[in-house]
């Protein structure tokens, strides 16, 4: 088992590694992590949904994503308010008090869950939540140590030295378990760590003199992974601080921040709206060479971009009175009437159109709303939930996508709105039987469109279309650029990882070696 000393300490990415690397040796393995909280989530193959992460690690580990992976998954629609998700279905939106009062009652989904799991793998990697040192939240817990001692799984304890802190941040969790608790901590491990290496073993060895546990390994900083976060939190840009250690922290640089560019590229906008969701989206159109993506979050960093994206979003209508607030929606609108491309994905198609109506309180408590008025379609929101992989064909010769006319396209569908469009649809879908369903919609002569498909620039003929046509808009002959394969990306972290990292003591622990 994975455990962090906080949130966003690399866990996710560590199980992704550990995952690839077992496949690598000829083992069975999946991910196992109880309870998720994220609006990156995944599509499985029988329509259920989990946590992006859970996708991403069981892809390092060969196999195809499961909701035994990720049993419970929590959906922030509020700073105190969840959409809960059990086995891939949404069960209920619980404010965090009803949650932690309930959640008991899930326990047996989840030893359930990773008890199959355990009965179909020869290993499972099992990744923690948080902080298992959170007092407050210890009597509940249900996804940190009373899940390792269920599993009788020994824990890797992970601290992020860039954020600074890391010493004190391992010592200081390790003496806030409880002494069983802190038995089944094994090893420790520093992530993304920037220096010289040899700066740091005088820590190490404070470490290891300090808890009694072995640091079993230094992994890298690695900025330029194409590997899809679990939070938004990753698009957070760190800016460089006065005060900053370079032997503990390095020189920090913007998370996500593009490579510099040289000659003609495209500049692409995506708005950062507060419940962003499924922003992983947009991960591989920023690596093509040929772009500079960049999320922004008020009207003074729109400047004239080539393409504004609008993103999904876990609340369409609070996230579409962000936009007005910040005057965004006029900025946007502004743009595309004068010429700027804007496509909305899933929430953002939403958020183009032209009213948005909740009749029964599913999405918020106001019945109707206006959308930016730059698609002719309505939503209405229903209390079902669509979540399903698709197959796509172009069916419009217009904008975007045109230079794909009568192409079949991938990707996948999560949300709880339908959507009745008055122009064009963008793609006719093939899932579940159907055959020829409209997508989407495109107006104002093809540079706005809107589409309820994820994943569709996990494609290279998407991304290859998009940039073609974006560039020949400014007289430019661009195109899609030789970015590596998810594959390739998991072959990279696993080889950093064991580098790094004392995988033979990892073995041992988990009996794979004498």
């Amino acid at each position: 088992m994975v455990q962090g000393t906080a949130s966003s300490v690399g866990k996710s990415i560590l199980v992704a590694a550990l995952c690839r690397i077992f496949r690598q040796d000829g083992y069975r393995v999946a991910p196992f992590k109880a309870q998720n909280m994220s609006l990156n989530s995944a599509a499985t193959a029988d329509g259920r949904e989990i946590g992006r992460a859970q996708a991403v690690q069981a892809a390092a580990a060969g196999i195809e994503p499961t909701v035994d992976m990720n049993p419970i998954l929590l959906k922030p629609e509020a700073d105190a308010r969840s959409q809960v998700v059990v086995l891939g279905r949404p069960v209920a939106s619980l404010s965090a008090s009803d949650y932690y009062t309930r959640r008991q009652a899930y326990w047996e989904v989840i030893t359930g869950a990773l008890d199959r799991l355990r009965a179909a793998h020869d290993l499972v990697v099992v990744e923690g939540a948080g902080s298992p040192a959170e007092v407050n939240l210890k009597a509940s817990d249900i996804v940190n140590m009373r899940v390792a001692r269920y599993a009788r799984a020994p824990v890797l304890l992970v601290g992020d030295i860039d954020r600074g802190g890391v010493l004190a941040a391992i010592v200081g969790t390790l003496e806030l378990l409880e002494p069983d608790e802190r038995a089944l901590v094994q090893g420790l491990i520093i992530n993304k760590f920037r220096g010289d290496r040899h700066l740091l073993d005088p820590g190490l060895e404070f470490l290891a003199e300090r808890t009694g546990k072995p640091v079993l390994g230094v992994i890298p900083y690695l900025p330029h992974l194409r590997i899809a976060e679990e939070d938004s939190v990753a698009l957070e840009h760190r800016r460089p601080t006065d005060d900053c250690d370079p032997v503990t922290r390095g020189q920090p640089s913007p998370v996500g921040a593009a490579p510099s560019l040289s000659g003609p590229h495209l500049e692409i906008a995506v708005v950062r709206l507060p419940r962003i969701a499924n922003f992983d989206d947009f991960d591989l159109l920023a690596a093509e060479p040929a772009v500079h993506l960049r999320y922004v979050e008020r009207p003074e960093e729109l400047g004239r971009p080539d393409l504004v994206i609008l993103p999904g979003s876990k609340t369409t209508v609070a996230d579409l009175g962000f936009l007005r607030s910040t005057g965004l929606a006029e900025e946007i609108v502004g743009l595309a009437r004068s010429g700027t491309p804007v496509l909305g994905v899933c929430a953002g198609y939403q958020m183009l159109g032209a009213s948005l109506r909740d009749p029964r309180g599913v999405e918020s408590s106001t019945p109707e709303t206006s959308g930016l008025g730059l698609l002719p379609v309505q939503t209405t929101f229903l209390p079902e939930k669509w979540t399903r992989r698709v197959r796509a064909r172009v069916v419009t010769r217009e904008g975007f996508f045109g230079g794909l006319f009568d192409t079949t396209v991938e990707g996948y569908e999560i949300h709880m709105g339908s959507t009745t469009a008055g122009g064009p649809p963008l793609f006719r879908v093939e899932a579940d039987g159907e055959k020829g369903r409209p997508d989407g919609c495109v107006g104002l002569g093809g540079i706005v469109a809107g589409t309820y498909l994820h994943g569709l620039f996990e494609g290279s003929a998407p991304r290859r279309a998009l940039i073609e046509w974006l560039g020949a808009r400014r007289g430019l002959r661009l195109t899609a650029g030789d970015v590596a394969s998810p594959e390739a990306e998991y072959d990279l972290l696993a080889d950093a990882v064991r580098a790094n990292v004392d995988l033979a003591a990892i073995d041992r622990l988990i009996g794979l070696a004498e």
